[in-house]
């Protein structure tokens, strides 16, 4: 056991220096992994894995300063992720846990919006995401079974407008999921859309370039 919470704080630690920032920390709500450090499902996928969430462009809110409803736990078994690991909703509570990501926009204006989640049969098929932006309303489900294609680990929501500031946010629900299957929350990116484009120029331009780029993320 000590040996187990020096490698997760030395893990951290590393972290933060690589960042030169304040160490990230586990969500206080979220119940602890219980999977021991190194213990994964998918090997080749550690590679994927984004240890720092300032490093990708955008704005990007991790996990650990999401708002949590419900109980949700911590988990690294299935690379990849964003900074210390995704949390699960332990196949319970149905319809009764949320996880709300709410950024700090620093203009208005739009911005595409991407979900980031690792993927295996044991997730759900049917996650509710809504999404909360100037004019209204979003909402989808998504797969979470299916690989994201953005560095395997983000897939874009859509593009839309948010003012300035923390009115808008992403709400990721277990509602509607299915009972033998598990909710991911991992974290939300705000990528913003040039001033000089329209929403629809930019969308084509994305669609343009991931023709032949798949991953605009940064990512290999």
């Amino acid at each position: 056991m000590i040996l187990r919470t020096s490698f997760l704080g030395l893990a951290i630690l590393m972290v933060a220096w690589v960042a030169g920032s304040e160490p990230l920390r586990p969500h206080p709500k979220a119940l602890p992994n219980t999977h021991p450090p190194g213990e994964v499902d998918r090997p080749e996928m550690v590679r994927f894995i984004v240890s720092e969430p300032a490093s990708l462009p955008g704005i990007v809110v991790d996990e650990t300063e999401a708002e949590l409803t419900g109980d949700w736990q911590y988990s690294t078994h299935t690379p990849p992720y964003v900074g210390l690991g995704y949390v699960h909703d332990m196949k319970s509570g149905k319809g009764s846990k949320s996880a709300v990501f709410t950024p700090s926009l620093p203009q208005p204006g739009w911005y595409e919006v991407r979900l980031a989640h690792c993927y295996n049969v044991r997730r759900s098929t049917r996650t509710l995401v809504t999404i909360h932006h100037a004019e209204g309303e979003t909402s989808l489900r998504i797969n979470q079974q299916e690989e994201p294609p953005h560095g395997r680990l983000f897939r874009v929501l859509g593009t839309f407008p948010f003012a300035a500031g923390r009115a808008g946010w992403v709400r990721i629900s277990n509602e509607g999921t299915e009972l033998d299957k598990e909710v991911i929350a991992d974290a939300v990116q705000f990528l913003p859309v040039p001033a000089h484009l329209s929403r629809e120029r930019w969308c084509r331009l994305r669609a343009t370039a991931e023709s032949w780029s798949p991953d605009l993320n940064g990512s290999s």
